[in-house]
Order: structure tokens, then sequence, then C-alpha cells
């Protein structure tokens, strides 16, 4: 009698990749002929049928989210063709409208276009305009022209302009920490559509989904959410948010735990799963994506490594328990 053989199945990116995108083509109206190809692609090989069950599964699951960052995309990407000042020809105005049906129709395949081909045009617009860039995952120390000392967390942008006796930095993405070396000149980041002034000091900015965080290690800040708005003055150990017309009032932090992402380690305390899983994903080269939205909104507490965020998300699996999806390497599904 012949022994069985392995049925293992290798289901490689390749095959991910071209599974989403007969999904694409399937779910628009397709021809004869691509059905037929279709069908040819299923039965030439087991692993084929296999990748594409899977991306069916992935394709439902991430339906919402994607769509949801589909239109992100488009819009981003509206912006980007306006900053760099490209003519809108009727080729380029369909090109535009083009991607944004496809990608809001494909749900996996906006997800695919996103991570895996490096579609974010919201990081170019950012990058665009920017002097200095930290990859996700990456944190860098940069030395500006008056000798002030700018640390940026993953994934996060600035653009410097010192002009007419003033410092200005733009901080375009993510957070920043910045040693300010005293001068005389203000120096001033602008983030969030609010700014924080300083003259010498240790502090960090970072961007939220509508405004700015402020936290202060040493020295004095002041803090406003726009021109003409009140100012609020921040010592040590103090840190403030604000949005397009408020400015919170100050709160005491252990500043040090709260900015040791600049020593590889993420704190926190009763913090949202979500905003976990956001900080994560600056660490993180794809994207990950929460489905569940009371699972989102589950607190953590504890300190963790952030040179690997797949480490921390199996410690939070263990703890929060969810379930854990991964497509083409560089996209993570959590609910």
């Amino acid at each position: 009698m012949k022994a069985p053989s392995d049925t293992t199945l290798v289901i490689t990116p390749e095959h991910h990749e071209t599974a989403l995108s007969w999904l694409s083509v399937l779910h628009d109206q397709p021809t004869v002929a691509e059905q037929t190809r279709f069908s040819r692609w299923l039965q030439a090989d087991p692993a084929h049928a296999e990748a594409y069950a899977q991306a069916q599964v992935m394709w439902e699951m991430t339906e919402e989210p994607a769509a949801k960052l589909a239109g992100e995309d488009a819009v981003a990407l509206a912006a980007l063709l306006k900053e760099m000042d490209a003519p809108r020809t009727a080729v380029r105005r369909h090109t535009l409208m083009r991607w944004s049906l496809g990608l809001a129709m494909a749900a996996c395949l906006v997800l695919m276009i996103g991570v895996g081909l490096g579609f974010q045009p919201q990081r170019w617009i950012d990058d665009l305009g920017a002097d200095y860039v930290a990859a996700p995952g990456q944190v860098r120390s940069v030395m500006l022209a008056d000798g002030s000392q700018v640390t940026l967390d993953a994934d996060s942008a600035i653009a410097v302009h010192f002009i007419q006796g003033e410092r200005h930095v733009e901080l375009r993405r993510g957070g920043a920490f910045f040693q300010v070396t005293h001068t005389g000149e203000p120096f001033v980041v602008e983030g969030g559509k609010g700014e924080t002034r300083v003259l010498g000091t240790q502090f960090e900015v970072r961007l939220q989904p509508n405004g700015a965080q402020v936290t202060v290690v040493s020295g004095r800040v002041g803090v406003k959410a726009d021109v003409g708005e009140p100012q609020q003055i921040l010592t040590a150990g103090q840190r403030v948010s604000y949005d397009l017309t408020h400015t919170s009032d100050p709160s005491i932090v252990d500043s040090e735990k709260q900015l040791a992402w600049r020593q590889g380690w993420l704190n926190y305390y009763r913090t949202p799963l979500a905003q976990v899983i956001d900080d994560l994903s600056r660490y993180y080269p794809g994207r990950i994506v929460v489905l569940n939205d009371r699972l989102a909104a589950k607190t953590v507490s504890g300190s963790f490594p952030s040179k690997d965020p797949l480490a921390v998300l199996a410690a939070l699996k263990s703890v929060v328990g969810f379930e854990q999806y991964e497509a083409l390497g560089r996209v993570i599904v959590i609910r």
C-alpha cells in the first residue's frame, strides 16, 4: 500500500497578492474571459485555492476599516497632487477617481496597496515638506543649526525654519522630543494648528487626531491651541493637550516614564488598547487594524519593548484576549 504523501501547502506572499487581486476583479462585474482565467488559476494549484479562501476571510473581516482607510488615502492623494502643484488633466482626474472607487470597493486590496506596495499618500505629503524623517520602527536624533537636539519617535517627521530672529519647527507627523539650546531667540514648535513656545527647556510634542499633546521634562513652555487663544504655561512634570479651539488645564505626569520611548520602552497605565495599538503601529512596517470597538476600549497597563511589536501583541493577546490574523506579512487584523 502506498504511503500517503505530504499534503502541506506552502502559501507564498505572491499567492496572497494574486488572490486579493482576483477578489478585486470578481467584485467588480468580471467578464466571461476573466471568470475563465480565474477558474484556470484556481485549479492550477491547491495552494491557489487555499490562498483564495484565506483572502475571502480577510476581505470579510477588513471591509469596514479598509473602506475607511481607502477614503483617507483618496483624500490624502488629492492633497498630495495639490501640494505638488500637479496639473489636473482629465487623465489625472480619471486616475484619482479610479483609485478612490477601486480602494473603496476592494477592502483587502486597499490594505495590500496601502502597506504592501507603499501606497500611503498622507505619509508622502508629510515627508515631501520635511527636513528630517524617522521611518517606522526607527527612533532618530538630529542636531539643528542652533545646537538644539531633536529626537524623533518612530514614523515621525519635522520641517525646520530658522528665519527673522525666530526658530520654528513644524511637527508634520508623529512625536518629537526637544532639547532646546538657549540663544535668546524664541523657539516655536508648531503642530496640530497650535504652537509651543520656549527659550530653553526639554519637552515633547506629539500629534493627536485633532491637535497635539505637550509634555515638559524641564524648564517652562507656553502652549496655545491657535492664534488668539489664551496661553497655558507648563513647567517640569506637566502635560496639556489642545485641539483646534481649546487647551486643557495642565496635569501632573511622570514625564520621564511617559517619554521612555527614547530608551525603547512604551509605558501605559489604564490606557485604551486602541491607543496602545496606535503606538505599536509606529514600530511595525505595515498596518495594525482593530475591528472590535469594545475591545479597543479595554484598558491596558504595563511596560513593553517598542523594538518588538509582535512580541508586545502576543503579550497583549494573552492578557486582553483577542483573535489576530496576518496578511502579506504587513497587515495585522485584531478582533
